[in-house]
């Protein structure tokens, strides 16, 4: 049977349609079935709320179950690997974090390549830290504490929840720009008893675990690591106040493995931005000292690859080694 030139033509052109038909036409219907929100920490910190928080909204936003899957270990790598290695079809998403884009850099050999590998889809939340003292320590403010430091070189320790978290590496940040010698004590458990006792001088703390001590005055506060002041903590100046240029913040966000269809990645994102722009929701995520980072897709690719970037960089530079 012979075909006439348009009429080849015509055909050829359908034929190139039907993929893009097919995906438009999972995408309207997507969700069909619960989603799994892989969660790579335990259960009861940041993270897992943030994602617990953002879940329920979406599954009465897109009525299906979004289930939160808290899968710890290796530092947040296990959990990513297992979306890494997911189909790619929607159904199982990842929580990345800050941790993440460290890793890529702290860790010689992963299963997996963040940015290759986890198609970006929305930013969930933005959380500064907060830079603490003991009231042991004689100084007020953070020039104060930056002189002292000078005075004393290597005789301030901080406390990290281990070599390469975003406690040790914002402390490595800092040190680096504000040319002061801190000694990094890392933590595999809790590190507050310690902090309190005076054991260790300083931390840069998540707000939401420090803020009680603070506001008791059993922690002084002298800055917050964020590009501006916290509305937890509206008193406590900006580290970059003083040190022009530092920024140290911890976030959250969604990610999908590799090649998920474009469609569902901008239906989740429509979906996660309209959780976070919520008024409610934005209640009470100030309440835990987060604020929302709303983003398209490829915004927060280009955030997630500049994170990759700015953290390599202090983890070369200072030397860090997993514990």
């Amino acid at each position: 049977m012979k075909f006439s030139r348009r009429k080849f033509l015509h055909l050829a052109a359908a034929a190139a349609v039907l993929p893009a038909a097919s995906r438009i036409a999972k995408a309207q219907t997507y969700p069909a079935r619960p989603v799994r929100i892989v969660v790579p920490y335990p259960a009861g910190i940041a993270p897992d709320i943030i994602a617990r928080l953002v879940a329920q909204s979406l599954s009465q936003r897109l009525k299906q179950q979004f289930i939160v899957d808290n899968r710890p270990g290796g530092a947040s790598n296990i959990g990513t690997e297992i979306v890494a290695h997911a189909p790619p079809d929607g159904y199982t998403l990842l929580v990345v974090t800050t941790t993440n884009a460290i890793n890529t850099s702290l860790y010689d050999s992963l299963d997996f390549d963040l940015i290759r590998d986890i198609a970006p889809i929305a930013g969930l939340v933005r959380l500064a830290l907060v830079i603490v003292v003991n009231p042991s320590v004689p100084t007020r403010t953070l020039p104060d504490f930056i002189a002292y430091a000078k005075a004393n070189p290597g005789k301030i320790n901080y406390a990290s929840v281990g070599s390469g978290a975003a406690t040790n590496v914002a402390g490595e940040l800092f040190k680096q720009m504000a040319g002061v010698d801190l000694v990094n004590v890392p933590y595999r458990s809790n590190y507050l008893p310690d902090l309190l006792s005076g054991e260790v001088q300083a931390s840069f703390t998540p707000i939401l675990q420090s803020i009680g001590y603070i506001k008791s005055g059993r922690l002084r506060a002298l800055a917050v690591t964020g590009a501006i002041r916290s509305e937890s903590l509206p008193d406590v100046p900006t580290a970059a106040e003083f040190v022009p240029g530092y920024e140290a913040n911890v976030w959250d966000a969604v990610g999908a493995p590799a090649k998920t269809p474009v469609e569902i990645i901008e239906q989740l994102n429509r979906g996660i931005n309209a959780v976070l722009s919520d008024p409610a929701m934005k209640t009470q995520l100030a309440g835990l000292g987060a604020e929302p980072m709303l983003m398209t897709p490829a915004e927060f690719g280009k955030y997630m690859v500049s994170e990759t970037e700015k953290w390599g960089k202090v983890v070369k530079t200072a030397g860090i080694k997993v514990n």
